[in-house]
């Protein structure tokens, strides 16, 4: 059984470069063709929770759709009223997946992912950071005392890093390309950075002692896994190069570490970009089908 998040406000009709808002209502139909799914719908996160994450001036510039255009440059679309509906809602799905994960043990959210928005800005195709804000939930309500954040998009999570900079209780793992976006990279606390082109093997290689050493160091009683698949070979905005197997290999390999200690997993989806939108909707169904085969078979 996989058990999903999924909010129809996460599919918009703004379109900004390589960003493909479409994927996400794609994805739930993929996922529907095999059945065997749980579906959940997230409430939007409060505001007194974004704002945890990030500046009250910025919470209130985009809830009012009222984004200076510099910011909305660095996002990489315009922020109307239909996104920042969006980008509220996104943050609620991955704190309502890892309260799901808490009950059922893995459970993904269909958005989410989004680790370039920083304290006082949108970057990247991300307006409001929702693994933060959910990290930082999840701490502030009591449901977790130590998280672990392990992102393995292409592109680091840089945004992730900085906002939960310095905090005790939440530590960040970025396994990324380490020439690609952004070019100025923040410190994780433990970053793992590839070089062009690595494949499946050298991937795995990499990944495998980062989340052992990580898991030993924090001992988290949660995960929160930004499951990008901008990581494949094909990706327009990758500069690594995984195959699908590769890809499925990633994610059981951290499905079933989380199962074997008994460490409760959430997923966001994060990027993914192609001409092809079902190629990369496919990709994205897969990680959520790998990750849940992995903690429950």
């Amino acid at each position: 059984m996989l058990h999903v998040v999924h909010h129809p406000d996460y599919v918009v009709t703004a379109r900004g470069g390589a960003h493909q808002f479409s994927k996400y209502g794609a994805v739930m139909d993929v996922l529907r063709e095999s059945g065997d799914l749980a579906e959940y719908r997230p409430d939007p996160m409060p505001r007194a929770w974004l704002e945890a994450a990030h500046d009250p001036a910025y919470v209130e510039a985009v809830l009012a759709a009222q984004v200076a255009p510099a910011i909305e440059r660095r996002i990489g679309f315009p922020v109307t009223r239909e996104v920042a509906r969006r980008a509220q809602v996104s943050p609620g799905g991955t704190w309502l997946a890892a309260k799901l994960a808490l009950q059922h043990g893995y459970t993904a959210n269909a958005a989410g992912g989004s680790h370039h928005a920083l304290p006082d800005s949108g970057a990247g195709f991300c307006v409001f950071n929702d693994l933060a804000i959910a990290a930082l939930r999840l701490a502030g309500e009591g449901d977790a005392t130590r998280i672990l954040i392990v992102d393995c998009d292409v592109h680091q999570g840089d945004g992730t890093a900085v906002i939960l900079s310095g905090r005790p209780d939440i530590a960040t793992l970025s396994v990324h390309s380490e020439k690609n976006f952004p070019a100025r990279k923040a410190r994780s606390t433990l970053d793992v950075a590839l070089p062009d082109g690595t494949g499946d093997d050298d991937y795995l290689a990499a990944l495998r002692p980062a989340l052992a050493a990580m898991i030993d160091r924090v001992r988290p009683d949660l995960i929160l896994y930004q499951a990008g698949v901008d990581v494949h070979a094909d990706d327009r905005l990758g500069r690594l190069a995984l195959s699908d197997a590769g890809i499925a290999a990633r994610d059981t390999h951290v499905a079933s570490t989380a199962r074997a200690l008994g460490i409760p997993l959430a997923s966001a989806m994060g990027g993914g970009y192609g001409d092809d939108v079902l190629a990369v909707t496919r990709r994205h169904a897969a990680a959520m089908r790998s990750c849940a085969a992995a903690y429950f078979d």
